[in-house]
């Protein structure tokens, strides 16, 4: 089955200071997590909701409601990518201490491709290598 929607769910703490601009543009332009997209895949960007991302419940209910309702695409043709800002040791903050919460969630709404990462950074890709970020 082909994507045919991508979800980035970004960390809410880093989205309060970062405009998502890195992960759109990487989606955009089929760069980085995203080189495999091929055609018209729709784009839909969610936050976790804060720590400890538990109302992400909620929005990916009403995602699922919506997809029901207002499209043919079905649970398994949605990718769900957790942003490099939550997977990773970044200039925002640490890997989400709520990861496999928040991953479980996704699981648990019927979401079962499940990408970890979105835009890459190569400053801190750099940084990962030399030990200045954790590596996970």
């Amino acid at each position: 089955m082909s994507t045919k929607y991508a979800v980035i769910i970004q960390c809410d703490i880093s989205r309060q200071r970062c405009s998502g601009f890195a992960c759109t543009n990487a989606f955009y332009n089929r760069d980085d997590s995203f080189k495999d997209y091929h055609g018209d895949v729709r784009y839909i960007s969610l936050t976790c909701g804060g720590c400890c991302g538990a109302s992400l419940a909620a929005k990916l209910e009403h995602f699922s409601n919506k997809l029901a309702k207002k499209t043919d695409v079905k649970k398994d043709e949605v990718v769900v990518h957790l942003s490099s800002c939550m997977v990773t040791d970044n200039y925002h903050h640490d890997r989400c201490p709520h990861f496999d919460y928040i991953k479980g969630l996704v699981e648990k709404k019927g979401y079962h491709t499940i990408v970890e990462g979105t835009y890459i950074s190569k400053t801190s890709a750099k940084k990962r290598e030399i030990g200045e970020y954790k590596r996970y």
